[in-house]
């Protein structure tokens, strides 16, 4: 049975290169590629990052029910479309989903029996560090960043999983144990994470 994986994290937590390396270690899972209204950048590649598409054309795609979850982020619209899962099931791989939390709400209503999982900073320093290292948003847009990475990071308790992306190497090893079933420990109501969770929270 194809299994669905939705990961969710505050931007600059470090979900997309985690992704990315699950992929890497097994060529079966599969992600479906989002549309967003964002503009794409420099490094990005249309079908491969995004499916980069206008307001208007993500507004029909809405109207004819055509996602299986989307959401406004930062004043842009992103989505998953259903043909994509559709297709990445039919061809019998296990997905991935790159979301935030609102998605992931939708995604659970829609599909109960996927597995949701939340990746969390080891600090507000070093969340704010990796948003500046990445030289790509202005000091306004960082700041905004880091007030909504509050908001998404309450919502923490909503997800099956929780990792916490100190070291890269130990995320990626907790992420393949959540998908190969052995992820009882890294549950997010696990209690050791109530003082890493006070302070992103505070």
């Amino acid at each position: 049975m194809n299994r669905l994986f939705v990961i969710a994290a505050p931007s600059g937590a470090g979900k997309t290169s985690l992704i990315h390396e699950l992929r890497r270690r097994d060529p079966n899972l599969r992600m479906c590629v989002s549309h967003t209204t964002r503009a794409r950048r420099a490094t990005e590649v249309d079908g491969d990052d995004y499916h980069f598409t206008d307001v208007a054309h993500f507004e029909s795609m809405i109207a004819g029910d055509a996602f299986l979850e989307y959401a406004r982020v930062f004043d842009h619209y992103y989505g998953t479309s259903r043909a994509a899962l559709t297709a990445a099931f039919a061809g019998g791989h296990d997905v991935i989903l790159e979301i935030d939390w609102q998605g992931a709400r939708q995604v659970r209503s829609r599909e109960p029996s996927c597995t949701s999982l939340f990746v969390l900073p080891p600090s507000r320093t070093e969340l704010e560090r990796r948003l500046r290292a990445r030289r790509t948003d202005s000091d306004a847009v960082i700041a905004r960043r880091l007030r909504d990475a509050v908001e998404d990071m309450s919502h923490y308790r909503e997800f099956d999983y929780v990792i916490v992306n100190a070291e890269f190497e130990r995320a990626v090893a907790d992420a393949r144990e959540i998908i190969a079933g052995r992820g009882t420990a890294l549950r997010a109501d696990r209690p050791e994470l109530a003082p890493l969770l006070a302070e992103l929270l505070a």
